[in-house]
């Protein structure tokens, strides 16, 4: 189902839209239907604070680790190639 939405503009700014939509190969309609989807992508979606506890509980993790330039060698060595000198 569709439903129309109305938006008022000066005469300047809808110009100015039309030229923008133009210069894309887009109708008005099409250009501010894929501009709004856009700016929806753009906001954040669900709950901050399930968001941070997510980031917390990650962040209390603790993981073995080593210098880079030493696992990089073990897993060159795991492909069966000399590691880089």
């Amino acid at each position: 189902m569709s439903t129309r939405l109305q938006v008022l503009l000066e005469d300047e700014e809808l110009r100015e839209l039309r030229d923008a939509a133009g210069r894309e190969g887009l109708t008005l309609s099409a250009w501010v239907r894929r501009t709004l989807h856009q700016a929806r992508r753009r906001q954040p979606q669900g709950d901050l604070a399930s968001k941070l506890a997510a980031v917390r509980t990650a962040a209390s993790h603790a993981f073995p680790t080593d210098d880079i330039d030493e696992l990089l060698a073990e897993i060159e060595s795991g492909y069966g190639h000399p590691p880089p000198e």
